[in-house]
């Protein structure tokens, strides 16, 4: 799971707070609005629950109600984000599906489209979607933020620091400078889009908890890869420190600690978290390490899961199932595979590394030229990058 699409759920977060209650591979889509999918992660008597209730409740009985759907499938869409359990897109797709197949649906709706589209690596039709919104309207700020998004991913930083730069005026201050902080980050200038970045931070103290979070872990990826783990430590620790359940930031500062050789922070935080194969495999990755008497249980587990995922031609792990055959099936081969067909949809520093690490394991490092190239190109700062492509070059000497 990649930490850029943080930023389109706190896009949407910052669009759209709460429900309304007035009168790819595929993912599972309902046969009826009766049929039980899921008990939702919640307390009893947890108002978020009863706003759903109500929310699909009032979907039953008209199902063509625009502002109760929106609403819904947005709550599910950031459900993504805390539980880390991509069946929630499918519950949102199913509550917009009087509109799903428009050529061109409402503007909310072709939005949300175009956002699990992008989750699901469907990245030319989500372009495709937010290039239409914005034609319709150049000030939607959400379809602007969520195009830089995949623009990051995919290294197009010109197209996305355009996009970002758009944002000025119709999103809040802290989002837009983030936003090129996040092309900065990528492109040369870490050290200086850290600095702007915090500035802004503390300069927006009324920033909402989901920006606050999405800050700091901008934050502490760049000051992790300018070698400082102390400084990403802070961030991390401050992120958690709002409580807010999400799947990206326990993601991101478990593989941190993996980097730090703390393996065993890693299976106390994560332990009970097997719901998400993200966190799944950071906790496989901390079992093995510590010979955990549970470490075969969890591996075969999220095996399955991976198979699973093959066999409905899902391909959205690939980075990660990459990682897992490197170094929990010890078969650097398959994973150079998945690998580089990761790296024609994502080309992001996590993609990169498990490229790198792929082709050293199988001393080959011509093998892994495309990232190599991206490297010099994008002039990214990051201390564990430069360090492979040094043992890369190395190797080829």
């Amino acid at each position: 799971m990649s930490i850029f699409y943080r930023f389109a759920f706190v896009v949407h977060a910052s669009f759209a707070c709460c429900i309304a209650t007035t009168a790819s591979a595929a993912p599972y889509i309902p046969k009826s609005d009766a049929q039980v999918l899921e008990k939702l992660p919640f307390r009893p008597n947890d108002p978020i629950a009863r706003e759903m209730a109500k929310a699909r409740a009032e979907l039953q009985r008209n199902p063509r109600n625009l502002e109760v759907a929106v609403a819904l499938a947005r709550r599910y869409y950031g459900l993504v984000a805390e539980e880390g359990d991509p069946r929630y897109l499918g519950y949102a797709q199913a509550a917009l599906a009087p509109w799903w197949s428009m050529p061109e649906p409402p503007i909310d709706v072709q939005v949300l489209r175009a956002s699990l589209g992008q989750f699901r690596h469907d990245f030319p039709g989500s372009l495709d979607d937010l290039g239409k919104v914005l034609a319709r309207d150049p000030a939607q700020g959400q379809a602007r933020a969520l195009r830089a998004t995949i623009e990051i991913v995919q290294a197009h930083y010109a197209e996305a620091r355009a996009d970002c730069q758009a944002l000025k005026g119709v999103t809040t201050d802290l989002i837009e400078i983030g936003c090129e902080a996040m092309v900065d980050g990528l492109t040369g200038s870490a050290g200086p889009a850290y600095d702007r970045l915090n500035l802004a931070y503390h300069s927006h103290p009324e920033a909402t908890p989901d920006e606050k979070l999405w800050v700091m872990l901008r934050l502490a990826e760049m000051a992790q890869r300018l070698g400082r783990p102390e400084v990403a430590e802070s961030h991390f620790k401050e992120a958690l420190a709002l409580n807010i359940t999400d799947t990206f930031l326990l993601a991101a500062y478990a593989d941190f600690l993996l980097l730090q050789n703390r393996p065993a922070e890693v299976d106390a935080m994560l332990k009970d978290k097997i719901r998400s194969d993200t966190l799944l495999l950071r906790l496989v990755l901390a079992e093995r390490i510590l010979k955990s008497p549970n470490a075969k249980q969890s591996e075969d587990t999220l095996a399955a899961r991976y198979a699973a995922a093959q066999l409905r031609g899902d391909t959205v792990h690939q980075q990660e199932e990459a990682q897992f055959e490197l170094k929990v099936r010890q078969d650097p081969k398959k994973a150079l595979a998945l690998a580089r067909e990761n790296w024609k949809v994502q080309l992001e520093p996590r993609d990169a590394r498990i490229y790198m690490e792929a082709a050293l394991a199988l001393k080959d490092p011509a093998a892994a030229e495309p990232v190599l190239r991206w490297l010099e190109q994008s002039h990214i700062e990051d201390r564990v990058l430069a360090s492979l492509a040094q043992q890369l070059k190395a190797v080829r000497s």
